[in-house]
């Protein structure tokens, strides 16, 4: 039974690499997929995977699918990236939600179309059972709550849950929003605006304040929850195009590479599930799960 299980992986993992062949040759660059949360673990996963890629190629296409996850980490797997590529794209087939929005913008580009999403950039820390829960959230009803207790309209019940919040973790939750954020205006200033030479409207010449502000502009949206509604709602292309000024590559539009794209990530995501693997980084070279526990 165990030899039929390894040549049924064997078999599944040889097509994988096959297919993430095809995305190479269309795109003319290494492609690297990972598919799991931004946590502890997937930092140096990806770090093993692209130091294991031969003969590289100048490009990474960089297929992300996340939930979600920590700001630390995300700086740790862009600097990887960007040790070992001077192009790097960012591919969102699904969703890349929070870090992984963060993630993205340290792409020179980013390709989805109109199924995939981006997420507000709520940083997300590790809860008292472990789990990750989103910061802003707690950050925002501390803020309402204190606003309440300054005006004198706070009630009994509401005064014991302010009074309840520890000084500490909010402290931790300010400095994962704070890194969030900055990360996300250095990252798009320095990569993805770095060919943004002057204003589509009018062609003004952009300078490097210009690029800032914009930058500033998209952070400040992206971290608005409340604007959202929700940690896991989904911002579309066309809402990326429209009200946050984003450029977007349709992938959709190319039939050829849309359906090397699908035929790709349904395989990598529906092996990694059956498998019972949390996260896995997948190239040419490697298939390398992360283990859940």
């Amino acid at each position: 039974m165990a030899n039929i299980v390894t040549g049924v992986t064997e078999v599944i993992e040889d097509q994988l690499g096959l297919r993430i062949a095809d995305l190479e040759k269309l795109f003319t660059a290494d492609c690297l997929a990972y598919v799991g949360p931004i946590t502890f673990g997937a930092d140096d996963a990806i770090r093993d995977a692209l130091e294991e890629i031969d003969g590289k190629k100048p490009k990474l296409v960089f297929m992300l699918e996340t939930p979600g996850g920590f700001a630390e980490i995300t700086r740790r797997i862009a600097d990887a990236v960007r040790h070992h590529y001077e192009t790097v794209d960012f591919l969102v087939p699904s969703h890349a939600m929070s870090a992984g929005t963060i993630l993205a913008m340290a792409g020179d580009a980013i390709h989805m179309d109109y199924y995939s999403v981006l997420g507000p950039i709520d940083p997300q820390i590790p809860g008292p059972d472990g789990r990750l829960i989103p910061a802003l959230g707690y950050l925002i009803r501390y803020e309402d709550l204190l606003e309440k207790a300054n005006a004198g309209q706070i009630t009994t019940a509401e005064m014991q849950i302010l009074l309840g919040f520890d000084q500490g973790t909010l402290y931790s939750y300010e400095q994962a929003r704070d890194l969030s954020r900055s990360l996300l205006e250095e990252w798009l200033v320095k990569y993805k605006f770095k060919d943004w030479k002057c204003t589509e409207d009018r062609g003004i010449e952009v300078t490097e304040d210009m690029k800032k502000a914009r930058a500033k502009e998209i952070a400040d949206k992206l971290n608005d929850v409340k604007r959202w509604n929700s940690h896991g709602i989904g911002i579309n292309m066309e809402l990326l195009r429209k009200d946050l000024n984003l450029k977007i590559d349709d992938f959709g539009q190319n039939k050829e590479l849309n359906e090397a794209i699908r035929r790709y990530h349904r395989l990598l995501v529906d092996y990694a599930a059956k498998m019972r693997h949390s996260g896995v980084v997948h190239t040419r070279e490697t298939y390398r799960p992360l283990m859940a526990g």
